[in-house]
């Protein structure tokens, strides 16, 4: 044992890292319910759970335990924490109040591979110091799983990574073949614990503290797991100053493209090094939006918003002192110096040029970083929030028409509804052409709203916006 490793233990011998598992599984698979287990029920375990969630309208919040603060406690002596921001810095948080819990489990999205997650625990040195990653529990859809195995590589990476597997649903599915699944999932991960479950009701000390992951093993299953994905594939440094400089963008494969600007000490890859952490942190945070023709100042992360032609971006990295405000007489003034342009995309797939005063500008400094997962371009998230109330026939008229026909299409979807003449939120989960709903606690007080996700491939945001709209009551 290394003396760095003798260091992460207590006089007495125990470990003194909060032991983490990461939870996993492809959407629908069940991980908001055993979420729900864990958040409720009286197991007489301290767990910090960090809730993840894909898509544009946040729907996990309110099935779990409606809340809408960031960290909160449980009746139960759990912590939950939703994520909206950056993976360290909430656990950083969390160990703030490191007295309060003894575990942490981490919910990944349903669309995630596992390994950015667990890497984590391996490649920033502070949290090796105070978290152990103890293990990846996915759980699999045996109902369904069979659908994706071939053109989802996010449910292979899921079952490859897993120390232990929780094979979910087996009630909807005949026990030969569940045995032939099993045997299917064993072929692609001899080395995991299988447990078969039905609405994930699953022992907590089969999943928590199992002491079950293996870095070694998880490099052969991805020789490149230590090499970190960034939210940013790009980054140039270019001396700014007192000249005018712009960015230059043509249109591209998407419609934005998020960008940062940082000072740099000097334009070495030592002093790059230093800022990645920061840009990181930076690229968690909600963008400001810019159109063309804006300025990008180096004060935080800007939302660029491409059009047809070419889009323009000023960057300014003048500023004025706050006792001589520009505008009302007071003096500009130029921070000459090294400045690290991040972009969330290569500029190649935008024909992207940073222009001075003299032409094109070729940046001392440059380098390429591996991007962070790309989930097949055809699955996407269509997010509503519309009030009204619902009229229930019209709702399971549409409902039931939707699913005969997108079924197969439709992933996963999720929602909480407002029912004309009920005081209670219906809460409604879907998987394929399962559907579960059911009357859940009374709105109170909450503005009685409609908020649901659909995530599938090929959907019409369209033509589901106008369906839905169709169920009001007051709809014509």
């Amino acid at each position: 044992m290394t003396v760095s490793e003798t260091d992460l233990l207590t006089a007495n011998g125990a470990e003194a890292r909060v032991p983490v598992t990461v939870l996993t599984g492809f959407l629908g698979a069940g991980k908001t319910t055993l979420l729900n287990r864990i958040l409720t029920e009286q197991h007489g375990k301290r767990i910090a759970v960090i809730e993840n969630e894909f898509g544009e309208v946040g729907i996990d919040q309110a099935l779990v335990i409606g809340a809408e603060e960031e960290l909160f406690e449980m009746n139960n002596g759990c912590i939950c924490c939703t994520v909206r921001g950056d993976l360290i810095r909430i656990l950083g948080t969390l160990m703030r109040r490191r007295d309060r819990f003894d575990y942490i489990l981490v919910e990944t999205t349903g669309m995630a591979d596992p390994g950015p997650v667990a890497q984590t625990f391996f490649v920033d040195d502070e949290m090796q110091e105070q978290l152990r990653l103890d293990g990846i529990v996915t759980l699999v859809d045996a109902k369904h799983v069979s659908q994706h195995f071939e053109d989802s590589a996010e449910v292979r990476e899921q079952i490859a990574f897993a120390d232990v597997i929780l094979l979910n649903k087996t009630d909807l599915v005949e026990p030969g073949d569940l045995d032939e699944l099993e045997a299917r999932i064993r072929l692609m991960n001899a080395a995991a614990r299988i447990h078969r479950t039905r609405d994930a009701a699953v022992d907590l000390d089969r999943i928590l503290n199992i002491g079950g992951f293996d870095l070694g093993r998880a490099i052969q299953i991805d020789p490149k797991f230590m090499e970190a994905e960034h939210p940013f594939e790009w980054v140039g440094v270019y001396e700014l100053g007192a000249d005018p400089a712009q960015l230059r963008l043509q249109p591209g494969p998407d419609p934005t493209m998020n960008a940062l600007l940082l000072p740099v000490g000097a334009a070495t890859p030592e002093a790059l090094e230093q800022l990645l952490m920061p840009a990181i942190l930076a690229f968690s945070d909600e963008p400001a939006v810019l159109e063309s023709g804006g300025r990008i100042a180096p004060s935080g992360l800007h939302e660029l918003v491409l059009g047809d032609a070419e889009s323009v971006f000023d960057l300014d990295v003048r500023t004025s002192p706050p006792h001589l405000p520009g505008g009302q007489g007071g003096q500009i003034v130029s921070l000459e110096g090294c400045y690290a342009l991040f972009t969330q995309h290569l500029p190649a797939e935008f024909r992207a040029v940073v222009h001075g005063a003299g032409g094109p500008l070729t940046p001392h400094l440059e380098r390429e970083f591996a991007p962070d997962h790309v989930h097949d371009k055809a699955v996407t998230s269509v997010g509503l929030t519309i009030p009204g109330d619902l009229d229930p026939k019209r709702l399971n008229a549409w409902m039931g028409g939707l699913l005969q026909t997108q079924g197969p299409d439709i992933f996963r979807m999720k929602g909480v509804l407002s029912i004309a003449g009920d005081d209670r939120r219906f809460v409604f989960q879907g998987v394929h052409m399962l559907f579960d709903g059911r009357p859940d606690r009374p709105w109170g007080e909450s503005a009685r709203e409609n908020r649901l996700i659909f995530i599938g491939r090929n959907l019409d945001r369209a033509a589901l916006t106008e369906g839905f709209k169709g169920c009001l009551v007051n709809a014509s």
